[in-house]
């Protein structure tokens, strides 16, 4: 079984796996604003995991995880088995590649890693890349086995504020969280979900790699208790996954991603809801 997160010189050392898959999640644009120096260069033997693909469009809701059959077309189109043994990384260090990471989590396949700081850190340590992605040659066999668990749907949310038997974590930037700096999609006002916590994902990082275990496990005690499932939030569910998978190297709480996030939240039943327990 794969580790949580790899890092380049462990990847470097298992580059001749057979069975390795090497996926970059990097995307041109993100709402944290963020840029990376490296958008034309890649790790030798990177497949592109394009998150558009893999994401529903069904909705007006952004990035929100497709269905078991589509993720499943779309892992065989990139030649990736049910033996794969993953590693996901992406061009700023630690950004969209803990997304990725959940996703296969949601389908079945734990056998996945993220690459700790990414293609900087993988640069950094002066190993080679590239500027084309590899072109996959085969089919695979990749078959889902979808985890509801790990999904928090709206419904679940709502109750959530009377039950009170989960914590949702926000990963939102603290000004976004408390409602005193814009959102960055345009019309949706910010605050959040009642009763939610805010750990934005910087928190959990340091220079786009994730802090040491004992550093993460003082960011988390004060507000986990053993036991207790938790739900992780952010604008549309990419960087909650940031800070879900910086708990679950510390803490093994039961763990879900409400996918549509603070998006859904203030597009639809938020306000009505806060209103009725004001």
């Amino acid at each position: 079984m794969m580790p949580l997160t790899v890092s380049p010189q462990w990847l470097h050392d298992n580059f001749d796996d057979p069975n390795l898959v090497l996926l970059d999640a990097s995307t041109q644009d993100n709402k944290a604003g963020k840029q990376s120096a490296f958008n034309k260069l890649f790790i030798k033997g990177s497949r592109q995991f394009d998150l558009r693909a893999f994401s529903s469009r069904k909705t007006d809701l952004p990035s929100m995880l497709t269905s078991p059959n589509v993720f499943q077309k779309e892992c065989r189109k990139l030649g990736i088995n049910n033996t794969s043994r993953i590693v996901v990384y992406d061009n700023l260090g630690i950004y969209t590649s803990p997304r990725v990471w959940w996703m296969f989590r949601v389908m079945g396949h734990k056998n996945i890693a993220v690459l700790d700081g990414g293609l900087p850190a993988w640069i950094q340590q002066g190993f080679d890349t590239t500027p084309l992605l590899e072109q996959t040659s085969g089919t695979g066999a990749f078959t889902a086995s979808y985890n509801p668990r790990s999904v928090a749907e709206i419904d679940q949310v709502i109750s959530n504020l009377s039950t009170k038997r989960a914590l949702v974590i926000d990963a939102r930037s603290p000004g976004r969280f408390n409602g005193t700096a814009s959102e960055p999609r345009a019309g949706l006002r910010s605050g959040h979900i009642p009763h939610s916590v805010n750990v934005p994902f910087e928190k959990v990082l340091e220079n786009g790699i994730y802090k040491s275990r004992e550093a993460l496990r003082d960011i988390f005690k004060p507000i986990i208790t053993k036991d207790k499932p938790l739900i992780f939030s952010c604008g549309s569910g990419v960087t909650a996954c940031i800070v879900l998978l910086a708990c679950e190297m510390v803490y093994k709480n039961d763990k879900a991603v409400f996918d549509g996030s603070w998006t859904q939240w203030a597009l639809t039943e938020g306000l009505s809801i806060e209103a009725s327990i004001e």
